[in-house]
């Protein structure tokens, strides 16, 4: 790897941890900042913006602040406390099965937006660290791309190996229940990890600003509020957003198409959820001023600037190196093929894409002989999104913890996602390989 490359990624990391230590909008200017240097000074051309990550987050922010706005979110939660008080802990077990849901329905990991808020708020207002369920949401949705039928990657993976007589069911007999037992397990671990809420240090901090307390409403006991007359309908309204684009991304056919093809679920994902939130205004009349003054509203326009500067930064940095890092990858295989899935994991960091990880080295996996089952048993390694905390969810689900126990450490990788993640991929790799000795 050239020292060139080793520069400019050191600089990406410098801007990651500093904009993390400004807080608020800071990921999105420092990433602004490193951009600036990697474009003016060493003339790397800027990759393309990531124009549907932050636009899937805006429909998604939008519905969610107007049905906050209607008294929706209260409804939630007081919904969720109730069946918590028997057993509070369980949200980060509950939590990562919704999103791994969604994102097995849906085929995109972009759909656990839609629930980021829902989670941290119900941690907040029962006491629970809302790192954990945050932590395992995110990684969930990742994960269950290997396990999606309608998934690129899954689809990618059945065509380079169907000349070995592999079906997806082959494929998805590993991947379903290897994520699942590797995300349950996981769970179990990172249900301890940090102290409790009450102990956090840094939540101590906010709650003795006024102001925070007030915007955030921790000190509201939830028998006490009053919910709006609209908060139910809101609700319905919202989860009927959800469950369409579920459905959507389950059923292409039901997407318009276009040149033969049926519309992304990007512009799926945004249409039906600037609906919903129109739907809602409309329906449930909420204050036009309450709608961007709520907390999600804020969180997620937050999370839209910090996608924005780090993501582009990043992007930008592999866009620059591609074939170098391809190269250093497929060499790393060659070498040795039983690092097939560190490789894949390497790669899958880089280029923030398990389609494209796919494509780059099955292939090459194929050509060294490395039987079937091998490959699909460690299938579950493109999903290194985690390692480096610029992926939309993650900086998302960052912002929306207002405890603040969700973040980017003071040395960039030991950040909330990581344990979660290492522990989600030993598992699932331990697993995947298991039931691809079993079945195939």
């Amino acid at each position: 790897m050239s020292a060139m490359f080793l520069i400019q990624f050191a600089i990406v990391l410098l801007c990651i941890l500093m904009g993390a230590r400004a807080g608020g909008i800071g990921l999105g200017v420092f990433g602004g900042l490193g951009l600036a240097i990697l474009s003016f000074g060493f003339g790397l051309k800027p990759a393309g913006l990531p124009i549907d990550v932050m636009f899937m987050i805006m429909a998604v922010v939008s519905a969610a602040a107007a049905m906050q706005a209607a008294g929706g979110l209260d409804y939630m939660i007081k919904i969720a406390t109730n069946i918590l008080r028997r057993n509070p802990k369980y949200i980060t077990f509950m939590a990562p099965a919704v999103t791994w849901l969604f994102t097995f329905l849906a085929g995109t990991g972009h759909v656990a937006y839609s629930v980021l808020p829902v989670i941290a708020e119900v941690a907040r207002h029962n006491g629970v660290r809302p790192e954990r369920p945050l932590s395992m949401a995110v990684i969930a949705s990742q994960f269950a791309i290997v396990a999606s039928p309608i998934a690129a990657a899954v689809v990618a993976v059945v065509a380079y190996l169907e000349p070995q007589g592999i079906t997806l069911a082959n494929v998805l007999s590993v991947t379903i229940p290897a994520t699942l037992l590797g995300i349950f397990l996981a769970c179990v671990f990172v249900n301890k990890i940090g102290v409790e809420l009450k102990d956090d240090p840094e939540y101590q901090r906010r709650l003795q600003d006024p102001e925070y307390v007030k915007a955030n409403h921790a000190d509201v006991n939830m028998d006490e509020i009053q919910l709006k007359p609209t908060a139910k309908l809101s609700v319905g309204l919202f989860l009927l957003g959800a469950l369409l684009v579920v459905v959507m991304g389950a059923l292409p056919e039901l997407r318009p198409s276009f040149d033969g093809k049926p519309m992304g679920m990007a512009h799926t994902i945004e249409i039906v959820m600037l609906t919903i939130g129109a739907l809602i205004i409309f329906t449930c009349k909420p204050d036009g001023t309450e709608i961007t003054r709520g907390s999600v509203f804020h969180a997620g326009m937050r999370a839209v600037i910090a996608i924005f500067g780090i993501a582009w930064l990043g992007d930008t940095l592999m866009q620059a190196h591609m074939d170098e890092v391809k190269g250093m990858v497929s060499g790393l295989v060659e070498t040795a093929p039983w690092a097939f899935a560190l490789a894949l994991f390497i790669l899958s960091i880089l280029v923030n894409s398990q389609g494209a990880t796919v494509a780059t080295l099955f292939p090459l996996g194929i050509a060294l002989g490395i039987p079937a089952p091998i490959l699909i048993g460690v299938f579950v390694a493109v999903n290194g999104y985690f390692f480096i905390p610029n992926y939309g969810p993650i900086i998302a689900s960052i912002d929306f913890d207002t405890t603040g126990t969700t973040r980017i450490g003071k040395f960039i990788f030991n950040h909330s996602f990581m344990l979660p993640g290492l522990l989600s991929m030993a598992f699932s790799l331990g697993f995947g390989l298991l039931f691809a000795n079993m079945f195939l």
